[in-house]
């Protein structure tokens, strides 16, 4: 059955490429469904891919081979709370060596577009901090990164 709230992700035509990644790379992330195009549509043909049920760590996601018309943007993205630094880094990994690219604070951007945040739990406690000068540091730490050095955020603390 399908979830009441679902995200839906638009791709131009890999879909199933993304959801396959996905799965492989993201613990409790499979791919549920391929559904093809019971007739052609503007960015496809009858019998094509047309959506792919995934999940991605337990959250139900729709990939849709829209076509090229929608570009992804920073609006929207997924945060992975990771546990430690071997965790963090194999994730940004897979991400960067797949054909995305790193950025600040974090957040990469998957071959297909889409965003992610590789956001250690150390690295939000500390930027919650209620003692406001170790919760500075720590944030003015992680303004220097890319991917998040969980030795240096402690370091701040």
């Amino acid at each position: 059955m399908m979830s009441k709230n679902t995200i839906c992700v638009w791709y131009d035509g890999t879909a199933l490429d993304a959801a396959n990644f996905y799965a492989k790379t993201f613990p409790d992330s499979a791919v549920t469904s391929v559904h093809h195009a019971p007739g052609d549509y503007p960015a496809g043909k009858q019998g094509d891919v047309l959506t792919v049920e995934f999940t991605v760590m337990g959250i139900p996601c729709l990939g849709l081979n829209g076509g090229s018309g929608v570009q992804h943007s920073e609006a929207f993205s997924f945060q992975v709370a990771t546990d430690d630094q071997a965790e963090t880094d194999r994730l940004w990994h897979a991400i960067i060596s797949h054909g995305g690219e790193g950025n600040v604070c974090g957040w990469c951007q998957d071959k297909w577009g889409v965003r992610w945040q590789i956001t250690p739990r150390v690295l939000t406690t500390a930027i919650t901090n209620p003692d406001r000068a170790a919760a500075k540091r720590a944030f003015d730490a992680m303004m220097g990164m890319t991917k998040i050095d969980i030795a240096v955020i402690e370091a701040t603390q």
